[in-house]
């Protein structure tokens, strides 16, 4: 993928094990804008947004212990779990990507929260960081 191709980081994914326990350190220490919750039902997460300058942070809680977050938790720990870079075109994309010989997880967009379209590239083939690609719907605009 062409460093041209990508818009912006649109959001930075942190695994958490309770929004609510972290909503202080980043509003009242980063000065972060609390934009919110949102529960995205068939990821089994709610994503709490927290806005600093451009960037937002997603904080990412499991809300099932079969999510993919919770494993990540179990796994890991609380901590990074994704960055998401914003591109015009994710089809586009995604095909390039793949035709880079990397692996998708994704291997079409699907919904996710805060109006994007979402797909995401896995961390075997980006050096071991999760990257999301996403592009807004149209809908938001």
């Amino acid at each position: 993928m062409a460093a041209a191709d990508v818009k912006a980081v649109n959001h930075i994914g942190i695994a958490v094990r309770s929004i609510e326990a972290q909503k202080e350190y980043y509003t009242d220490v980063l000065g972060a804008a609390f934009e919110g919750e949102e529960v995205v039902a068939d990821q089994k997460v709610k994503v709490g947004f927290f806005r600093v300058g451009p960037v937002r942070f997603e904080l990412l809680e499991p809300t099932d212990p079969t999510s993919t977050v919770a494993a990540f938790i179990e796994k890991k720990g609380e901590g990074l779990h994704h960055v998401a870079l914003e591109v015009d075109d994710i089809d586009a994309r995604i095909a390039d990507v793949k035709a880079r010989g990397l692996r998708m997880i994704d291997e079409k967009a699907r919904p996710g929260s805060h109006h994007l379209q979402i797909a995401f590239v896995h961390p075997k083939s980006t050096f071991g960081v999760l990257t999301e690609l996403c592009e807004v719907s149209k809908e938001a605009h």
